[in-house]
Parts: C-alpha cells; sequence; structure tokens
C-alpha cells in the first residue's frame, strides 16, 4: 500500500514537481520516497512497505529499462502469478509483488489486469510504445485521480497532490455537490473538485501521443430474472462459498508483516476474525471502536467474538467531543464533503492500529453489499409487497419489522410507518425503487442551498443522472440484483471505501484489505439465486449457513445493525468547538456562497441546544459544516471571497 503521483507530457523541472506532489500524500508511505522522470513522463512514490520490505522500491523498471511502474495496493495471487512467470521462463530480482505486474504486463500489456487479484491503482510508463497506462481494480478499494494543463496530464493517489502542480486549483463542482447531497457521494469520474476527475473502478486509462482513452475492463454483471441460477443446492453453494470466502482471506493473510483486523461485533467482521484467526500461528490483535451512546455501542459484542477467538483485542472509545475534535482533520483526508460523521472514528481506529505497531488490518466490509446485507433490501421487499397488496393487513407488521435498531418506529401508527416508508409511493418499475426513499430523504438536505447554488444548478436532478449511467442488461434484472448493483457500483467505492476505507486508514498509514470483495467472491455471490442472499428478511442468509460453525450462536444470529456514529449531538453541548461556530456563521455561510446562510444559523441554533432527532436535519448539519471545512482546507477562502 502506498501513494503514487505522475505526469505524462514534457514539463520542466520533473523532478522537482513530482517531490512536491509526493510530499503532499507522504502520510499513505512514510516509509520511503522515489522519482522517476524522462523528458516525456515521470513517476512518483511514497511506500507503505508490506511485501518486499527491502528490495521492493518504487519506481520500479523491469530489466530492460523500457517498462517503470508506481504502485498502490497489493496483488493477492503474486505468489501463483509469479510461478507461472519463472515457469516460462521469467527471472526475478525483487520478492515483490509490484515486479509481478511489470512482467505481466510485458507479455499481456493492459491485458494482464485480467490476471490480478488484488486492491490497486498503478501507473506503468511504456518507453518501448511512449504511452503512460493506468489502472484501477474492479471493486475501486484503492484511488486514482487526474487532470490536465494545457496537454499534460497529471494524476495521484490523492487530490492533494495535484493540487501541488502549478495552475491547478481548488474550486467546487457545483453539481457534484447536489449529487452528495443527494446519493452521498458524487457519480464517477466527477469528484467535489472542478476539473478533476478520478478513474473510476475497474478502469483503464491509456495516454499517448493521439490523446487520453479510458475504458472498463471488468463489469459487475447479475444473471436476467427468470434465469435458470448457476447455483440452486443451497449446500453446495454454501460449501462453495466457504471455500471461496477462505481462500480471500488466506491470500489476503500475505504479508511481511502481522495483519490484524476489525471487529465491530457483527456478523461480517466476526466473520473474517474467526477465518483469520485460524490462519495466524502468532496469534490475531484485532480492533475495535466503543460509543457511549447506547444506541451506537456494539462492545458486548466485540468482546464475547474476541473472547471467543482468543484474540489480543484494543478498543478505541469514541466519547462525546471526540467526533468534532479530529472532524476538520477527517475532511482533510476525505477530500469530499459528507453527510454522516461515520468516517470520523475509523479515523480514530486507523490510528490506534498505528499506534499498536500494524500496518495491514482485514475488514469485514463489502459483505453487505455482495449478500444483500443491508436493511434497504428489505425495505425495498416490503415496499414492492405494499405496491402489490396496498390492502395487506400485515403492512404495518412488516414495517415494525425492518429496523429492529430504532425503538421508536415500533410505537408509532400503521398510516406513519406507511407514509415514512413511502409505501405505494413509487411505480415498481422505477430503476431506482431500491433507493428512491433514501435518495428523496437525502435532497431534503438541499432545503439549506442558497439561492445561487439554486440557480446555477437549475434542473440539475442527479437521480436522473444516475440513471443514465445504468447497464443497458439493467431491467432485466431482479429487484433485488438491481438494489444490489445500486450500492456495488456507485455508493461503495464512492463512499464506503474512499470516505470511511482507504482515506480513514491510510491518514495513519494502515492498509485495509477486503475479503469479501475478492472479485472471484463478487462474480460467485452475483450468480446466486435472490433467495439465497434475502430469504424472507432474513439477511445475508447463505453467508450465515456457510459460516455458521465459525461464531458464537449469539453473534451468527444477529440481525444486521449497520455501523453509525452520532451526528449533530457530536458538535454540541458546552464542550461545543470554536471552529464549528466560525465555520456555521452567518459571514462564513454567505461568504461561501453555498448555503442560506439565515436557514443555516437556525439549524446550528437548533442542533447546538438539543441533538437533531430527523435524519434530514443531521444530514444537513454535517454536509453544511463539512463543506464549509472542505472550502477552508482546499480553497483557503469561500467562493464569493475567491471570485472578488
Amino acid at each position: 500500500m502506498c501513494g503514487i503521483s505522475g505526469y505524462f507530457g514534457s514539463i520542466r523541472d520533473g523532478k522537482t514537481l513530482l517531490e512536491r506532489m509526493t510530499a503532499a500524500i507522504a502520510h499513505r508511505g512514510p516509509d520511503e520516497q522515489g522519482v522517476f522522470t524522462t523528458p516525456q513522463a515521470g513517476l512518483g512514490h511514497v511506500r507503505l512497505s508490506i511485501v518486499g520490505l527491502g528490495d521492493g522500491q518504487q519506481p520500479m523498471s523491469d530489466a530492460s529499462g523500457e517498462l517503470t511502474i508506481a504502485f498502490n495496493g497489493e496483488i493477492f495471487n503474486y505468489v501463483e502469478l509469479r510461478d507461472e512467470l519463472k515457469a516460462r521462463g521469467r527471472r526475478f530480482r525483487t520478492s515483490s509483488d509490484t515486479e509481478v505486474i511489470l512482467h505481466l504486463y510485458d507479455e499481456m500489456g493492459e491485458a494482464c489486469v485480467s490476471l490480478l487479484n488484488g486492491d490497486f491503482a498503478f501507473a506503468i510508463w511504456d518507453a518501448r510504445r511512449r504511452r503512460m497506462v493506468l489502472a484501477r481494480d474492479r471493486m475501486g478499494v484503492r484511488p486514482l485521480f487526474y487532470t490536465t494543463q494545457g496537454n499534460t496530464l497529471y494524476f495521484a493517489s490523492e487530490v492533494k497532490a495535484l493540487l501541488a502542480v502549478p495552475g491547478v486549483s481548488a474550486e467546487i463542482d457545483p453539481i457534484a455537490l447536489d449529487q452528495i447531497f443527494t446519493l452521498w457521494a458524487p457519480i464517477a469520474p466527477r469528484t467535489p473538485f472542478l476539473n478533476i476527475l478520478e478513474l473510476e473502478p475497474a478502469h483503464l486509462m491509456i495516454a499517448d501521443e493521439r490523446g487520453v482513452t479510458t475504458r472498463a475492463y471488468w463489469t459487475l454483471e447479475f444473471p436476467e430474472q427468470g434465469q435458470t441460477p448457476a447455483h440452486t443446492h443451497e449446500g453446495c453453494a454454501a460449501d462453495e462459498l466457504r471455500a471461496l470466502l477462505s481462500d480471500a482471506t488466506r491470500i489476503r493473510m500475505r504479508a511481511d508483516v502481522p495483519v490484524g483486523a476489525y471487529l465491530s461485533g457483527g456478523l461480517d467482521s466476526s466473520i473474517i476474525s474467526a477465518l483469520a484467526a485460524g490462519m495466524a500461528p502468532q496469534g490475531l490483535r484485532t480492533f475495535s471502536v466503543t460509543f457511549d451512546s447506547v444506541e451506537h455501542d456494539e462492545s458486548a459484542f466485540q468482546l464475547e467474538m474476541a473472547a471467543a477467538l482468543g484474540t489480543e483485542h484494543s478498543a478505541v472509545a469514541c466519547r462525546a467531543g471526540d467526533i468534532a475534535s479530529v472532524f476538520p482533520e477527517v475532511i482533510r483526508f476525505t477530500e469530499r464533503p459528507i453527510i454522516r460523521t461515520a468516517p470520523a472514528p475509523l479515523f480514530q481506529l486507523s490510528g490506534l492500529v498505528r499506534e499498536a505497531g500494524l500496518k495491514v488490518v482485514l475488514t469485514g466490509e463489502g459483505a453487505d453489499e455482495v449478500f444483500a446485507g443491508y436493511d434497504i433490501f428489505k425495505e425495498a421487499r416490503v415496499r414492492r409487497f405494499c405496491g402489490r397488496q396496498p390492502g395487506s393487513r400485515i403492512r404495518p407488521h412488516l414495517f415494525r419489522k425492518l429496523y429492529p435498531y430504532l425503538p421508536g418506529l415500533k410505537q408509532q401508527s400503521p398510516e406513519y410507518l406507511a407514509a415514512f416508508f413511502g409505501a405505494g409511493d413509487d411505480p415498481l418499475d422505477d430503476p431506482l425503487f431500491s433507493h428512491r426513499p433514501r435518495f428523496k430523504g437525502t435532497a431534503a438536505t438541499k432545503l439549506f442551498f442558497s439561492a445561487e447554488l439554486r440557480a446555477e444548478l437549475k434542473d440539475y436532478d442527479a437521480t436522473e443522472e444516475l440513471i443514465g449511467r445504468l447497464p443497458e442488461d439493467f431491467g432485466r434484472w431482479h429487484p433485488l440484483h438491481q438494489g444490489q448493483y445500486l450500492e456495488s457500483r456507485f455508493l461503495l467505492p464512492g463512499y464506503i471505501l474512499s470516505s470511511q476505507g482507504d482515506r480513514m486508514a491510510m491518514a495513519h498509514g494502515v492498509e485495509g484489505r477486503f475479503p469479501f470483495l475478492d472479485h472471484r467472491l463478487v462474480e460467485f455471490a452475483a450468480k446466486l439465486p435472490p433467495e439465497m442472499k434475502l430469504k424472507g428478511l432474513t439477511e445475508k442468509h447463505i453467508l450465515r449457513e456457510a459460516t455458521k460453525d465459525l461464531l458464537p450462536s449469539a453473534i451468527g444470529k444477529r440481525t444486521k445493525q449497520p455501523y453509525r456514529a452520532p451526528d449533530s449531538h457530536s458538535f454540541g453541548g458546552p464542550g461545543a468547538f470554536n471552529y464549528v461556530r466560525e465555520a456555521l456563521s452567518e459571514e462564513a455561510v454567505a461568504a461561501g456562497g453555498l448555503f442560506n446562510a439565515k436557514a443555516v444559523a437556525k439549524l446550528h441554533e437548533k442542533c447546538s441546544t438539543r441533538p437533531a432527532s430527523g435524519f434530514r436535519d443531521n444530514a444537513a448539519f454535517v454536509g453544511v459544516l463539512s463543506t464549509q471545512l472542505w472550502l477552508q482546507t482546499f480553497t483557503g477562502a469561500g467562493r464569493k471571497a475567491a471570485a472578488a
């Protein structure tokens, strides 16, 4: 795991520029730094040494000197690939996975990405063909951003490095902001920075004298609805799933340094920790976050699972005020506005891991997308039932079963519940049916947009753009698979793996690894019948069946409790921080030009006197505050002030 930077085109003093770019992302690779330059191109690298500790320095060139790579991430099947290459007569000078990519590229060109099982973003300078090749992993675990100045392409693992390029400045993209305040994240390749883009997951970019082209090399696909499923016997499917997940975990334990695991107390991280504990002869270290709030805390389950596995367990306590204390740093690393505070405790958690002397952790992230674990999938199933059976008497009972961790909902009337979940509101053939209530609820935060921003956005609709990005076969998939695609293709890389994943871990030089996102497992799960994943209202049914011998009953049978953190409540009370008052002052908000200053002042006052109870106010408070901090951090001033 590392950070990369580079350029393709003729510039002055490329070495000095690359040194500035790599310095901006030094937190991603505190162990080593290096640069490589030619008259046509340059590569920079900061290294977090995990595999090939003594001989994996980058940028790395092949024996001919004609191929040079800067690589961020890990290739987990590099051992098998290296053995195959050696059998074909290839000779290796290092023990690193980086050199494996160089040899594969030498043989196959950019098609080599089809053989890589890993989380990666890399750039290869191909001097023979005078071209730069960029690639990003299938699920979007590792980031890669780019921009152009004149005829030169610049790229890096984080936008901070691109802002070190002369002529590249930070300006908010209003459409990206609208997307965040509707969909939770921008639709790639768009980013919050105007004219700075990201390479999409599972995409290649090739830059040469003819220009720059991008294309997908892999797509997430589901079978047509009604098609005979590839797996019809549940027992056989569970056995195959267990074998795939075990192997995905095994190869992600490969490292020349100790590997730990995050343990939330939920099903997914407990499964991964259990598998990893059986593969760690020296014992496994586990790490978790605890909360003062009973609504958010899962420490009892964390301790029960750690005791069952016999791990050396450590926890970081996220107390009142802790989220607010680190939030400005969180925004500096997310590099984007966010509408939830959930990344902040994970920022603290990765700091704990680093303090413990570890660089690598396994996590259970991805299981909810791959095996339909989120409540939104169950909610969509109930809403579809209500749309088909509007007079059913069991509707309120189904709604009450959806969110057992929200006791307030159980006390509501059937009429309130039907309205709350939008039962019957959306046409059943709406391609965004599963997510429409979430998008509507989030878009309500745009009530706080300024008149100027509204005028600039005009009639723009983020959901319509999202529909336009859906694959041609989307309408022929089962409704559950449609919902899974929306989560996996957009929210997972756009928010979960970035703001909560890579950015929070790499802020402290920690690499997260995700066995559930092994592409073999993702492809296998996509072909499973929907009822094996969501059986009635039981989420991740096949995963539970495949791993039921690994966990204590109390954890194995737990209903999904999504990871959440206190939102507006984190910033109020007697310990309120001055930066919050300053960022949300009428003067600062007016200078930013993005929000209605008087409406924000009322929201701030409301949330300061008592915790916001509704999603809209919580999301709006965090969204406005994070946007104001984004402006301060990256532009140094509000939009209006900068324009003046």
